[in-house]
């Protein structure tokens, strides 16, 4: 069975990027904490299709959040030679905590989940990723993008 899990803090800032057939893609990285709290393992994380999309427009650096989604490996040649990368594509992000965009709510003493434009975790669906068992062995190209 191929399922990650992951609780962390986001580290770089979403990159929303459309594939040639139009399909949105959002990339970021995010640090999770070792045992022990005094390092951290950065992982890069993949979105698809709306969650991509909802993902863009609410996290931010230093964002605490959930994610559920798979291993994928990719591998392939560059000037330097073979290079090869592992993600995890998430079917699922849950933003946990308040952002900086919900400050106002966070100091009136509520919490993010409680801000109105913040969705909750059935606001974020699991998305159609490419090789996902709907779609399998099938990979969206990503190359020849449009900034969003």
């Amino acid at each position: 069975m191929n399922l990650v899990a992951l609780i962390g803090n986001v580290a770089t800032a979403p990159e929303l990027r459309y594939t040639t057939s139009g399909k949105a893609v959002c990339s970021f990285r995010m640090a999770v904490s070792r045992p022990g709290g005094d390092q951290a393992d950065f992982v890069s994380i993949t979105t698809w299709e709306r969650q991509a999309e909802v993902c863009d427009r609410y996290l931010e650096i230093g964002r605490r959040v959930g994610i559920e989604g798979r291993l994928h490996h990719s591998t392939w040649e560059s000037k330097e030679g073979r290079r090869s990368t592992v993600e995890v594509v998430a079917h699922r992000v849950q933003l946990l905590g308040a952002g900086r965009r919900s400050a106002a709510a966070a100091t009136s003493g509520q919490d993010g989940a409680d801000v109105p434009d913040t969705p909750s975790a059935a606001d974020v669906p699991a998305g159609d990723a490419p090789g996902s068992a709907s779609e399998p062995g099938r990979q969206e190209p990503v190359g020849a993008v449009a900034s969003g």
